[in-house]
Parts: C-alpha cells; sequence; structure tokens
C-alpha cells in the first residue's frame, strides 16, 4: 500500500486536473493554493528526512522556472528589435499565397530543427515569428502555436538528442541498467513514421479545435491620411502610381503624388516618382507601417525623421492622439503647430470623423485641426506626454513600440549564441539563457524597466505549482509505487500489451508531473518487466522513451507548453481537447511500430 503522503499527493494531482479541466476558478488561484495545502501538509504532517517546505515553494527558485523567464525575455529582445522582420515577411509570403501550405512547410521545418538542436530553444526561435505572423496575416496565433509546439515534440524524440528527456532514458538505461548504449539515429525511423502519421491531424484537424484567439491587442479601426515621402533608396523610384499600389499591397490606398507643389491624381499613367516626391495614401497603422517598408519610404520628411530618432535615443512609440474641445492645437496645422521642431516628434498620419480629408488637398500638413481630428505621431515617451499637458491633447491607450532595429543584429547574435551553447551542450540551457537574458539587458535589446513586459504572472505560478507537484509524487514515492502496481498488473499479459501500457503509463506520468519523474520511474520498471516476460529490454525501453515525449495533454507536462499558455490565449482544457487525440494517435502508433519492429 502506498503511504500516507503518496495517497495525499495522488489525491491532490487528482483534484487540481479536475478543476483545471472544469476551468471555473483561474489557473493561478488552482496552483496557488495547490502550493499551499501542499506546505500546510508537510508542516503538520513532516516528510521523514524531507524538507516539506523546501518541496512546496522550491518551484519558485528552480531553475526550470529561472529558464522559463529568461527565454521569454530573449523571445522579447527578437519582437522589440525587430530582428525577425526578414524572416516575418518570407513567412508572410508564403502563408498569404496559402494558408494551408504555409501551415505545413511551418510544422515540417519546426520539428525537422528539434530533431538536431533542444526543443525549448527551437520553440523561442519561432514563437516571436509566428506572433508576427498572425499580426500581419490576422490569421489567430492560438490556432499555430499549439501545433508547431507539438510538431517541436515529435522532432525532439526522434534522436538521441532531440531532448534532455531522450539522452536521460538512454543513459540510466545503458549506465545503471547494463542495456548497450542506443545510438543517435537508432529509433528515427520509428519516431518519424509515426510522425507523418500524425502530421495531418497537427495540419488539418488541430487547428479547428482550438479557439481563435491572437495575443497581439487589436488594432485602432481608424484609417490615417498619410504621406510617403521618396527618397533616393525608396524601391519606388521610375514607379507609376499604379506599380506603388501592386508594390505596397491592397491595404492601402494610394489617391496621388506631389512634386514641387504640383498634384498628380492615381490615375495618371505617366508620373514616374523622382526622389522627393510624396505620395498621399491612407491606411491603419499596420498598413501604413508595411507602405513604407515595402516602398523604403518614410511617413514624415526624412530630416524630421532623423531627428525623432536621435531625440528618442532609439525608444520611441507610435500613439494616437485626440484634438480635444479646450485644446491649443485646435484651429492649428500640424505646420503652424511645430509639433516637429518643439517636440521632436513626427506627424505620420491624421483621421477626421465623419468625414474624409479632400485628397486634392497637397498637404495634410497644412489642414486646419478641428475638434475630434487624431494624429498618428511617432517619439520618445515622453515627448509626447509633453505634447499632451503643453497643448491640452489626449494621447490614447494602446500606443504602439517602435521596434529598435538598430540593436537587430545585437539580438540574433545573443539568441544564436544562447540556441548554439545549449544545442552543443557546452552549458545548460538554463546557464545560456540566464546569459543570454543579461546580454539582452547590457546592450539594450531589451529595456530593464519592461523585463515584466516578457513574463507572465500565470506562467511563473503555474511552473512553480507543476515543480512542487512533480517534487512531491517523487519525495512521497507515488510514482514508484504506481509504477510497482503497473508492473504487477502487467506480469499475464502479452509483450505487445505490455509496451502499450508501459508508454501510457508514462505519458500519464509526464503530463501530470513532469518527464523526468516519467523517465527516472519508467525506466527501471521497463527493463524489470522485460526481464518477466522474457522479452529483449530495448523495445520497452523506447516505449518509456516514447511516453516521456507524449507530453500534450496539459499545460504542465512541458516547458514549453507553458511558454505557449499565454501567448496562445490557452485554457486547461484547451490542451486536452486538442493533445489527449495526438497522445492516443502517437500512442497507437508507436507501439505498433515497435512491435512490428522487434517481432514482439
Amino acid at each position: 500500500m502506498p503511504s500516507p503522503h503518496a495517497i495525499a499527493v495522488i489525491l491532490l494531482a487528482i483534484g487540481m486536473f479536475v478543476l483545471f479541466a472544469q476551468g471555473r476558478l483561474r489557473v493561478e488561484v488552482i496552483c496557488l493554493v495547490l502550493i499551499a495545502l501542499l506546505a500546510l501538509g508537510f508542516y503538520f504532517f513532516p516528510l521523514e528526512g524531507r524538507n516539506g517546505m523546501e518541496i512546496a515553494f522550491g518551484g519558485f527558485g528552480h531553475e526550470a522556472l529561472i529558464t522559463i523567464c529568461a527565454l521569454m525575455i530573449l523571445g522579447r529582445g527578437l519582437v522589440t528589435t525587430g530582428a525577425l522582420e526578414p524572416a516575418s515577411q518570407l513567412l508572410v509570403r508564403l502563408w498569404s499565397y496559402s494558408t494551408p501550405l504555409g501551415m505545413l512547410v511551418s510544422l515540417v521545418l519546426a520539428a525537422g530543427m528539434s530533431m538536431f538542436v533542444n526543443d525549448t530553444p527551437v520553440l523561442v526561435l519561432t514563437m516571436p515569428l509566428l506572433l508576427n505572423l498572425s499580426a500581419k496575416t490576422g490569421y489567430p496565433a492560438s490556432r499555430t502555436l499549439m501545433p508547431i509546439n507539438f510538431a517541436i515534440l515529435i522532432g525532439g524524440m526522434a534522436t538521441t538528442i532531440g531532448t534532455s528527456t531522450n539522452l536521460l532514458v538512454v543513459s540510466l538505461a545503458s549506465e545503471n541498467l547494463g542495456m548497450e548504449r542506443f545510438g543517435m539515429f537508432e529509433f528515427t525511423d520509428v519516431a518519424l513514421v509515426a510522425g507523418l502519421i500524425a502530421l495531418p491531424y497537427l495540419w488539418l484537424v488541430m487547428p479547428r479545435l482550438l479557439p481563435a484567439y491572437n495575443s497581439v491587442a487589436e488594432e485602432s479601426p481608424r484609417r490615417f491620411s498619410a504621406s510617403l515621402f521618396v527618397d533616393h533608396g525608396s524601391s519606388v523610384v521610375d514607379m507609376t502610381l499604379a506599380e506603388v499600389r501592386d508594390r505596397i499591397g491592397d491595404g492601402p490606398e494610394v489617391f496621388g503624388a506631389t512634386r514641387r507643389y504640383t498634384h498628380f491624381r492615381r490615375s495618371n499613367p505617366t508620373i514616374r516618382l523622382q526622389p522627393g516626391d510624396v505620395v498621399q495614401i491612407e491606411g491603419s497603422l499596420s498598413e501604413l507601417r508595411h507602405a513604407a517598408d515595402r516602398a523604403k519610404g518614410h511617413l514624415a520628411h526624412p530630416a524630421i525623421m532623423r531627428a525623432t530618432r536621435s531625440d528618442a535615443n532609439d525608444e520611441q512609440i507610435i500613439a494616437e492622439v485626440v484634438v480635444g474641445a479646450d485644446s491649443s492645437l485646435l484651429g492649428q496645422t500640424i505646420r503652424s503647430a511645430q509639433i516637429a521642431e518643439r517636440y521632436s516628434a513626427a506627424v505620420i498620419g491624421i483621421f477626421r470623423p465623419d468625414r474624409t480629408f479632400h485628397h486634392e488637398v497637397l498637404d495634410t500638413n497644412d489642414e486646419r485641426l478641428e475638434v475630434g481630428d487624431v494624429l498618428l505621431i511617432q517619439g520618445a515617451p515622453d515627448r509626447l506626454k509633453s505634447l499632451q499637458v503643453d497643448q491640452g491633447a489626449m494621447v490614447l491607450e494602446g500606443a504602439a513600440e517602435i521596434p529598435r532595429t538598430v540593436r537587430a543584429p545585437a539580438a540574433i547574435a545573443i539568441v544564436a549564441t544562447v540556441i548554439t551553447l545549449a544545442a552543443l551542450r557546452i552549458v545548460p540551457i538554463s546557464v545560456a539563457a540566464l546569459a543570454g537574458t543579461i546580454a539582452m539587458i547590457v546592450t539594450g535589446c531589451v529595456k530593464f524597466d519592461r523585463v515584466g513586459r516578457a513574463l507572465n504572472g500565470e506562467v511563473i505560478v503555474l511552473v512553480a505549482a507543476s515543480i512542487a507537484l512533480g517534487r512531491a509524487m517523487l519525495e512521497t514515492g507515488a510514482a514508484a509505487w504506481l509504477g510497482q502496481a503497473l508492473a504487477m498488473g502487467l506480469e499475464p499479459v502479452p509483450p505487445a500489451v505490455a509496451l502499450a501500457a508501459v508508454m501510457s503509463f508514462a505519458a500519464l506520468i509526464t503530463n501530470f508531473s513532469s518527464n523526468t519523474a516519467a523517465a527516472a520511474v519508467g525506466t527501471p520498471i521497463a527493463v524489470s518487466i522485460a526481464e518477466q516476460l522474457g522479452v529483449a529490454p530495448e523495445p520497452l525501453v523506447l516505449a518509456v522513451l516514447f511516453g516521456c515525449n507524449l507530453c500534450y495533454a496539459t499545460p504542465v507536462a512541458y516547458q514549453t507548453n507553458i511558454l505557449i499558455m499565454s501567448a496562445g490565449g490557452y485554457q486547461f482544457k484547451d490542451y486536452v481537447r486538442a493533445g489527449l487525440p495526438l497522445v492516443i494517435i502517437m500512442v497507437v502508433t508507436l507501439s505498433i511500430l515497435l512491435v512490428a519492429k522487434y517481432d514482439l
């Protein structure tokens, strides 16, 4: 019989799962209650030879939590510097051409990379790309993050170096249990075939089971009139206005162009743009920025943009500023208000509710401002606050942060170094990620006062609670007792059934405790069962190895599941609904393949 401590921990694990599945209480509340119950239980009923408080609260200082927080900050650095913008644009083109094709290519690439690089760095690299892709195409991030994450996990179990769990099982089997060490690609064939069978589910079915959620805040519905300044480096030089419209995409509207106070309508087929021309366009903020990127132009005069960047010291935002009835901007033009000169801020667009501008006007800088006009202004945050105070204008919430592109090479170099160090196992991923975080802050890729934006309280508490529960299951003997019960029950069954049961047991432990616990408990049990059944231990050990990687059904099963939870807006039930069928598919497929390969 299990000890009273083990029974209590098993009941707590079941209770946590039920509460998570019901979704009536917030995840962080359930996690904090779990930690409190563990602490109280171990305080009043101490575990002999163990520090109960350290088991309950140790998750908050655990290596895994530090690693996850550091990886979040690394991902934040890639986003704030715009380092992944070129790769993101390639993905956008592919996804714009065909969403199913884009999804398929992304799944295959993610799985392929994770065969040779640890799962966590691969996700850190791909998650910002997927979030940028979602922002640009409108395809919900929630329908890409989980399938790509699971593709990474499937690819990772194909080689001995794909995950730390694989290495642990292989090491336990060879060093502690006397088995011959598995080669790097010894079970790759089985994993790849199973992955191909699971691919249609990841590609076509799973996205339909997930909610349509986008972590990027919804953009303002306002469409701003703006000017696109053409200079010598612009890609639209010598193009007609029709060609410019094709170049910048379907979103922004092109109304005409201005050359030395002469206005040309968009229907003019003869005018070809020259440096110094100004194109009148209209669109949302993202459309305007995309148009400027595609045209390699500026949304304000280049001299003003240079002054704005210099004054902001690489830290800029784009904010919407509303002209109120008491504002001193009322009745002035943008030019006469001298916003650029006084505040080192560039007005890049203007929106007037209830009526549009007359687009034969050469320059919106000469429009007199009215009550309710919304100016789109780029500049340093403190300068925009001064504008609000001095001019009586209201800066709306939700300002967009301008990527500090000058820091992009540093951010890419830092993340590449972290991934290389972790992939080659020169240092643990925790050390590499923490060093990378420090480098991000020192180089200015991430501002220290904004580190909190990269972190998520729900994720932190969830990680701490899952670590505490997994540790409690190991220390109280709950995991070992479950394994022994399984071994006793499998004595009379055929080897094929025993193999499937061992894999299912490892998957169960890994989804409610940790893959480390599943590997530590499951590997010796697999060898023992093989001896009892008189078969080779290799297929049953591989059943444990694969089962430890089938961590799809809960967010606490693996750290990459937790990393995507906030960004994808997932709830516990989403993992169960989309991940549990994948667990079943993989258990059935891998069991059949192992039975066939080893002729059980």
